[in-house]
């Protein structure tokens, strides 16, 4: 008896029948990631304590406007980052998806002195942090940081430094040029941000970062933070 499944009209009618509905179901599935909602693995520290390393972030690609799939061109834009919102963008340094806060907007003055963060000339207020927000580092590490809650731009979030650390903690005063965006890390003494790699352009803002959907330990065997799954960010 012939074996079918290695002639030709075979992998026509497969081809036909099966294989191109799937790969039109993963066109649309994949144009919708693009171009509405997507999520980000987070693989570093530099947003601790309010985001940590194996949180898996949902990323809102409609906040601010409607793309071209698989692209950065605007079809539509209804809105714009604002001060304190974390975000996805591409970094303007090697093109690699980021998620930082929103500090600085067109036209601002963003200045940094001794970890003190001013906003057109007025200082950053701070207040102590919630012990449970604390508590996500782990107890070891927690001696070697200084957390405190940073106010900013109508939200209230966490933030950490880490003296023994070089880092940058003094800069500007920068004025944001126009259609860009100053960038930070909650981390501040470990985050690659606006102070290394300068403002990011509008253009290259994936969209706003607002729920932790799933976290996983990757220092305890990749084990679930349950705690952690679909908790809104700051």
């Amino acid at each position: 008896m012939k074996n079918t499944f290695f002639t030709r009209p075979y992998w026509r009618r497969f081809l036909r029948e099966e294989a191109r509905p799937l790969l039109i179901l993963c066109l649309i599935i994949f144009s919708l990631r693009s171009a509405i909602a997507d999520w980000n693995d987070v693989p570093t520290g530099s947003m601790k304590p309010t985001i940590l390393e194996g949180d898996r972030v949902w990323v809102n690609k409609l906040a601010y406007d409607l793309k071209v799939p698989f692209t950065t061109h605007h079809l539509a834009e209804w809105g714009a980052p604002s001060r304190g919102e974390i975000v996805v963008f591409f970094s303007p340094a090697d093109g690699q998806r980021l998620v930082k806060r929103v500090v600085g907007l067109p036209g601002d003055q963003i200045e940094m002195v001794n970890e003190q963060l001013l906003v057109n000339g007025r200082a950053v207020t701070y207040g102590p942090l919630a012990p449970a927000t604390v508590a996500e580092i782990p107890a070891a590490e927690q001696p070697a940081h200084q957390f405190a809650a940073e106010s900013l731009g109508g939200h209230v979030h966490a933030v950490m430094v880490t003296p023994a650390l070089p880092a940058r903690r003094s800069f500007g005063p920068v004025t944001v040029p126009a259609e860009q965006y100053f960038m930070l890390g909650d981390n501040r003494d470990n985050s690659f941000d606006s102070r290394y790699y300068g403002p990011v352009a509008r253009s290259q803002i994936v969209g706003r970062a607002s729920a932790v959907v799933m976290s996983l330990d990757r220092s305890d065997y990749w084990l679930p933070r349950w705690h952690r799954f679909f908790t809104s960010l700051p």
